[in-house]
């Protein structure tokens, strides 16, 4: 049987093997050995004869015993030892002494933070200042959403909501005059990390102040009952008066993270965006062109500030679009949209690689999609390795030749399906598939050279040496387009045919009523990627001006060719003819 006396030497509690058999007391004269030793009234040491089974020795509990200082027990176990060595310190001597839990706490922490009991200088206190500022910095850094989240969630009073909702729409807002409505007070979501609005209405209009306010779903539910009334749009004079697309639209929940990293570099401070249940209309009605005007002028001028969202997601979306001119109003709708990025210096482009963006258009279905190839394998010569297709159904072709000259704007009725795939190359590619890029982009440039040069441009078209070509700064897309049940008519005005060439306008005029049924075209378009920096839409790129082009071109073959035809076949006809008169003399010579 072990047995155990417990003494106090050089501020340790040490174990040692005696011969003892009754409970010991060691007086506090024991305490004296060391100056840093434990200052007990007594420490007993006490068998515990209750738990001991002798006849048992392996039992549980068959070697313990209790250390005992001031009405505290520490049980020690003779077999595992848990408690070896233990040394006193300043904090357990404190600890001794304190009454209360707050006592005991504040010792504990103030040992923590400082392995000392003495009072607080100036260097812990401006360790302290440091810790926690750099402590915030990181956390502004590293979670941004969550420290935002933090303190809306601390500050969000209910007589502190408005301010909160200036602040931060202020914020959200910038570089952009529009009025926001919210319902109720910002909501942070601790689950997904974000920052929710929910029943969020926004409005852009002439002569409305740039505002973040928080107002009843009611009175957001009004304003867009009332915006969404056709005479609001036709008959309302205080309205025009801006030269731009105005709107007004409800959401039903909108989730937004931030990033601080983003913000100071002057990329805006929205990070990834979720858009749920939007509604309402998009006013283009006061929109005007100067005559002659060039598209490019309208592109947009890239500041500091202007959002550039890493993703971008929308679900459940649906408007009404007034186009100017007195168009017919129609609805655009989007059942779901992603969108890897969406730049406000590059939205256009942002949209025709979307990852995926399906909805209709004036009832027309379209989809823009990632395109997954069959023949995706190592062995595939192909040098385009990523195509995303952009797909419209039946979309009826006055969205096509509204003030557009070309070919779309001769077309006056009809149907018309497209199809676009937007081809983008290899990071890497190796020997053959680079030759293929430079064959492909070089005769469209060089295309585009002979174009230039036959419209006699003041400034002829410069194609760029091969070593000067880089394939991954060209926008490459083939495109499909079949025209149904279409009718076409000889612009009534010359300046409507200083397209590219007013020759052939009749000819391609008559082929189209002549093949009105269908007509299918395939072109290509290949143009610099620079061209697409600030645009927002089809024209400011000039890629619409590119299409009507190609669209040209090929009817300008097809015409060609039913020409060619035409006279293959009067002059198979002719020489049919012939041979016919040839055999009627020789069988009318054979009868004499």
């Amino acid at each position: 049987m072990q047995r155990y006396i417990l003494v106090t030497t050089k501020g340790c509690l040490s174990r040692y093997e005696g011969v003892t058999h009754k409970p010991i007391l060691i007086n506090a004269i024991n305490a004296r050995l060391h100056p840093r030793a434990l200052s007990l009234k007594q420490i007993s040491v006490r068998w515990n004869a209750q738990k001991h089974t002798p006849n048992k020795p392996n039992a549980q509990n068959s070697n313990e015993f209790t250390f005992t200082t001031s009405g505290q027990k520490t049980l020690f176990n003779g077999k595992s030892n848990l408690h070896p060595f233990k040394f006193i310190t300043e904090r357990d001597r404190m600890l001794v002494q304190a009454t209360g839990l707050l006592q005991k706490l504040r010792i504990n922490l103030k040992w923590t933070l400082t392995r000392s009991m003495k009072p607080f200088n100036s260097d812990d206190i401006s360790a302290f200042i440091s810790w926690i500022l750099v402590s915030n910095v990181i956390l502004i850094i590293l979670g941004t959403t969550t420290f935002a989240s933090l303190i809306i969630y601390l500050v969000n009073t209910v007589f502190a909501q408005e301010y909160v909702a200036t602040q931060v729409g202020n914020l959200l807002t910038k570089n952009s005059s529009v009025s926001v409505v919210f319902e109720s007070a910002i909501v942070p979501d601790w689950s997904s990390r974000k920052i929710c609005f929910n029943n969020v209405f926004v409005s852009r209009r002439p002569k409305v102040s740039h505002s973040f306010t928080k107002g009843s779903q009611n009175e957001a539910a009004e304003r867009a009952k009332l915006a969404i009334t056709e005479k609001l749009l036709v008959s309302r004079e205080d309205f025009d008066d801006g030269n731009y697309a105005q709107f007004d639209l409800t959401m039903d929940q909108v989730e937004i993270s931030l990033s601080f990293s983003k913000w100071i570099n002057g990329r805006g401070i929205l990070d990834e965006v979720t858009i749920n249940g939007l509604r309402g209309v998009v006013d283009r009605t006061h929109v005007m062109w100067k005559e002659n005007d060039d598209p490019r002028n309208y592109l947009n001028v890239h500041q500091p500030g202007d959002f550039e969202i890493s993703r971008f997601e929308m679900n459940d979306f649906l408007i009404t679009l007034y186009q100017p001119n007195g168009f017919r109003p129609f609805q655009v709708s989007v059942f779901n949209c992603e969108l890897p990025q969406l730049r406000k210096h590059w939205l256009f482009f942002d949209l025709l690689n979307a990852n995926n963006i399906s909805g209709t258009y004036d009832n027309s279905l379209f989809s823009i999609h990632k395109k997954y190839k069959a023949d995706d394998s190592p062995n595939n010569a192909s040098p385009w390795k990523k195509v995303t297709r952009m797909r419209v159904d039946n979309l009826d072709i006055d969205h096509l030749n509204a003030g557009v000259e070309g070919p779309f704007g001769w077309i006056t009725e009809g149907q018309v399906d497209m199809i676009g795939d937007i081809l983008l190359p290899d990071k890497d590619p190796d020997a053959l598939q680079l030759s293929e890029m430079f064959t492909v982009i070089g005769q469209r440039l060089l295309k585009e050279a002979q174009r230039h040069s036959a419209l006699l441009l003041p400034e002829p078209y410069q194609v760029p040496q091969q070593k000067d070509i880089d394939p991954q700064q060209y926008f490459i897309m083939d495109f499909f387009l079949r025209l149904h049940n279409v009718t076409a008519e000889v612009p009534l005005f010359d300046n409507a045919l200083s397209h590219i060439n007013s020759a052939l306008i009749r000819p391609i005029v008559g082929y189209i009523n002549s093949r009105r049924t269908y007509i299918p075209i395939k072109c290509q378009v290949v143009k610099e990627m620079s061209d697409f920096e600030g645009s927002w839409t089809i024209y400011d790129c000039r890629l619409m001006d590119d299409l009507s082009a190609e669209v040209y071109d090929a009817f300008a073959d097809y015409a060609a060719d039913d020409d060619r035809k035409n006279l293959r076949l009067k002059r198979i006809g002719f020489w049919s003819l012939q041979l016919l008169a040839q055999l009627v003399l020789l069988s009318l010579g054979s009868i004499a």
